[in-house]
This record gives C-alpha cells, structure tokens and sequence, in this order.
C-alpha cells in the first residue's frame, strides 16, 4: 500500500544513529586554531572516545597557543607538517573558507581521511576539485555539514524514506544571527556575509529534501562593511520551491518546515542542531490537527561530535565517502551557493 494509503504515525522514529562512544577510536589533526576548533575538540572529548593528537596552523604561534589551551600535544606550523604526522589517522580542516581546498588537498595528497569544515569549498569548482581528488586517491572525504549527522536529521530522514509527508512541494528556512562589528564575518577578504556562513544550512537543507536548483531569483542587501548584510532567495527545484532568508543583522527564529501534501514537519530553531521534531498533519476545512512530536534535548555545539564518530566509523570500515552527506550533496549545495550568489549579483551562474 502507498504512503498516501496509510494512516499518519502515531509516534515519531526513534533515530538509528550509533552510539557515538562505540566508534572507534582515531588520532585526528586539526588543522586551524579558531571559534570551532574550540567546540569541536570539547565536545569530542566529551562525546566520543576519539584523541585530538595535533594542531597545525600556518603560524607555529597561534598552534602552540591553542594547543596550550586545549591541551594538546604536537603542534605544526604548516599543513603539510601536520598531514605528514605520523601520529595523526584523520585531518579535520577547520580553517577559514578561503584555505578549505588547499587543506583538503594536503590531506588527500598525503593519503589522510579528512573532514572539512562547511561549506566545502568556496564554490562549486573548488569543491569538484577536491571530490575528484579523494575519489582519484580512493581516500575518505566528507563536508563537516554537522546537522547531517544528527540524531535529529535522522528523524527526518527516516519520514522523508518512508514518504510519511507524501509528495513534498516545498521547504522554507531562515537562518540570522548578530555578530558584534568586528567579526571576521563582516571582513570581504575573509569571504565573509550571510552566504557561506549561514545559507550553507538552509542550502544543503532544501538541497537535500528537493533536489538540484533548476533556477533562482534572490536579493541582497548591502552591509557598511562591504559584504552582504541579508540575502533572500527563491530557489526552483524542478516542480518544488525553496526559499531561503539568511542575515547577519539580528538574530531570527531559524526554522524550517519541509511541506508534503499529506503533512509538514516543522524543525523549531535552531533547525540545523539538536532539537524538536514536529510532524502536523495537513488540516483542510479548517481542522486544526494535532501535531505528532518527538521532543530532543537542544545541545548546542557539543553536537559536533556526531560528526566524528560517523567519520570514525566510515574509516574503520574502509569506505571512502559516507551516506549521511556524501560529496554529490555538499556538491549539489554548493550549485545552489553559486545560483544564489549569481542571482544577488544579476549574473549567470556558471
């Protein structure tokens, strides 16, 4: 019998994600010293049983400050010093986004697994470039797009597998945040605006659920600093549309709903961590359905070490990509990067 024939569930799935404690143990080398090194190695420490054994940056000084402060042993003043480590099994690129292909590529070029912060790349074809490079190497890659690893997408993608929502037609999320003034975020040689830092979410999200952006139309508006201040988009996905609001003006709900003729799930903020799931029926005639949810914990950033223990697990069983994010989606996210950023712009997306 199809989805359409089938009562609405009763109760939510429970996620099928491991135990993150039960991955197996690698050495990683992280490579940058910024915000989410920090959160990354607490909450790996805290989640899983995997060793933070190396920091390298491009400056010996800022390595050896952050590896003081988060008790780290080796430091490495390049990144071909901390690929070539012999005590490091996996690389995590947690640079700024402008250094994430060339990072990836030392990694690749050295024969290390490597996670590389979101978004991938720049680009589309910075990120075709290191896809070809892992897949030539036959070494594993994959996006640090952390929502993806998540007990809670898990959820998601369980009722999306199932067609519980039926035929899906649309997703919309909105992702703003304040940033004080100084923040790289605001600082165009840092590549910084909404876009790469924060539609990455919203992006992979409608990416994932519909499909390729078959056309855009969005808008933008300029900050004092010279980036982007907001974006907001409309994104086609052949018969389904997506729209997209991202700022960095103010903090904002950071929902998303994903609609299906015969229900929404509604991800209350912040959709792209640990949280609520809410499955409401479709009402008609003015019925007001009650909604089915499955109540989550928010988190936060401690979170991030779902996303290792994954990568730890696809190592250990020798897979080169894993099915939670492999590099056709972070890819397919970043052509929807490149429409959105070609659409603000007036131009043709390449």
């Amino acid at each position: 019998m199809s989805a359409l024939g089938t009562a609405l569930p009763t109760a939510l799935p429970e996620p099928r994600t491991p135990d993150p404690v039960m991955a197996p143990a690698l050495r990683w080398g992280v490579m940058g010293t910024g915000w989410i090194v920090e959160r990354f190695v607490a909450a790996v420490r805290a989640g899983t049983r995997q060793r933070v054994t190396a920091i390298g940056s491009r400056s010996g000084d800022r390595a050896r400050a952050a590896a003081q402060r988060l008790g780290v042993e080796r430091t490495w003043g390049s990144r071909a010093e901390l690929v070539a480590d012999p005590a490091v099994d996996v690389v995590y690129v947690a640079t700024g986004h402008a250094d994430h292909l060339a990072g990836a590529l030392a990694a690749l070029e050295a024969g290390k697994p490597v996670l590389v912060e979101k978004p991938l790349a720049l680009d589309a074809a910075q990120g075709q470039r290191i896809a070809d490079a892992a897949r030539s190497a036959g070494v594993f890659c994959a996006e640090a797009l952390w929502s993806s690893y998540l007990p809670r997408w898990d959820v998601v993608r369980q009722l999306l597998d199932d067609g519980t929502l039926g035929a899906v037609s649309a997703v919309d999320a909105d992702l703003g945040e304040h940033f004080d003034p100084g923040h790289r975020v605001f600082d165009s040689e840092q590549h910084g605006g909404p876009l790469l830092d924060l539609a990455t979410y919203p992006l992979a999200l409608a990416t994932w659920v519909l499909g390729e952006v078959t056309a855009a139309t969005a808008t933008g508006v300029p900050h004092a600093s010279g980036v982007l201040g907001q974006v907001g988009a409309v994104l086609q996905h052949g018969e389904a549309l997506s729209s997209v609001h991202t700022t960095l003006l103010g903090d904002t709900p950071t929902t998303a709903h994903v609609v299906g003729e015969r229900a929404t799930l509604r991800l209350p903020g912040p959709f792209y961590a640990s949280g609520d799931v809410v499955l409401v029926p479709a009402g008609g005639s003015g019925a007001r359905p009650t909604p089915v949810v499955r109540r989550e914990p928010e988190t936060g950033h401690a979170g991030l070490h779902w996303q290792a223990a994954e990568v730890a697990r696809c190592v250990d069983a020798g897979l080169t990509e894993t099915p939670l994010r492999s590099l056709d989606a972070s890819l397919a996210t970043l052509r929807a990067l490149d429409a959105v950023q070609a659409a603000v712009h007036g131009v043709a997306a390449q």
